[in-house]
C-alpha cells in the first residue's frame, strides 16, 4: 500500500496546523518552507482540506490557515479515504482497466482486498491528536526551517 503525495501533503498540513497555538494562523508559504515542498503542490491540498471542512482559510491582512476541527475529531482513516484518488492497488480492482485474464477466478484479489481493509482499519484507529502527542518536538523540528513558528 502506498499513499499518494497528495495524501502525504494533506496529512503534513494537518500536522503542521496542529503544532500552532489555538487560533494562530499561518499561510501556505510557511508550511511549504517548513517541509521544503512546493507551494504550488500545497495550494490544491489546502483547497481540498478547506472543502472537507478540516481547515479554515481566510483571505486578507489578518487571514491565513488554521484547523477548523479539533485534532481529536480528525480521523486519519477518514482523511486518507477522502484524499486518495482510488485504492486500486492492482489492475483487477478497477472494472474499467482490468485486463487480467485470470481475474474471474483469482484468489489474490480477495487477499489484497483483505489487506487493504486491514490497512484502512489501522488508520481508522488514530486521530490527528494521536499523531501529534509529541507536539513540542514537532514544532521544534518545523521551526528549524520556518521562523514564523518561533
Amino acid at each position: 500500500m502506498r499513499l499518494t503525495i497528495y495524501t502525504d501533503y494533506s496529512l503534513r498540513v494537518l500536522i503542521y496546523l496542529t503544532t500552532l497555538s489555538e487560533n494562530e494562523r499561518t499561510n501556505i508559504k510557511d508550511i511549504a518552507n517548513a517541509y521544503g515542498i512546493s507551494k504550488n503542490h500545497l495550494m490544491k491540498v489546502i483547497l481540498q482540506l478547506g472543502k472537507l471542512g478540516l481547515i479554515e482559510t481566510t483571505r486578507g491582512r489578518n487571514g491565513g490557515l488554521r484547523l477548523a476541527v479539533k485534532p481529536s475529531d480528525i480521523n486519519i482513516g477518514s482523511v486518507v479515504r477522502q484524499t486518495e484518488d482510488d485504492f486500486n492497488i492492482v489492475e483487477c480492482f478497477s472494472k474499467e482497466q482490468n485486463k487480467c485474464s485470470i481475474s474471474p477466478v483469482c484468489s489474490l484479489k480477495g487477499v489484497l482486498h483483505q489487506a487493504l481493509m486491514a490497512y484502512l482499519d489501522v488508520l481508522d484507529q488514530y486521530t490527528l491528536a494521536d499523531l501529534t502527542t509529541n507536539g513540542s518536538l514537532l514544532k521544534e523540528l518545523l521551526q528549524d526551517k520556518d521562523p514564523t513558528l518561533l
